[in-house]
């Protein structure tokens, strides 16, 4: 074999040697926990939740009712995110 070929096989081995040590580097990695995500808890019984569910159900009459107008505008604004205000404020 000539100093090419031997060359060649000698880089190919030390990649095959580099690859493996990473793999083995990244699985031994910081064996914490990551911290769990999920959703926030919300309160048992949302009023807003059940007024917009009431207003559903109404149809085309909650377009002219007071208080899906109400409801629709506190929804909004907890949307946009500014302080939720109680229902009947």
């Amino acid at each position: 074999m000539d100093a090419r070929g031997t060359a060649s096989i000698a880089a190919i081995i030390l990649a095959a040697v580099a690859l493996t040590a990473a793999a083995v580097q990244m699985t031994r990695g910081d064996r914490t926990e990551p911290a769990r995500t999920g959703p926030a808890l919300a309160p048992a019984e949302d009023p807003l939740r059940a007024e917009q569910r009431r207003c559903q159900a109404m149809g085309e009459a909650a377009a002219r009712d007071p208080g899906c107008l109400a409801v629709w505008a506190e929804t909004r604004e907890r949307f946009l995110g500014r302080p939720p205000a109680t229902l009947g404020d």
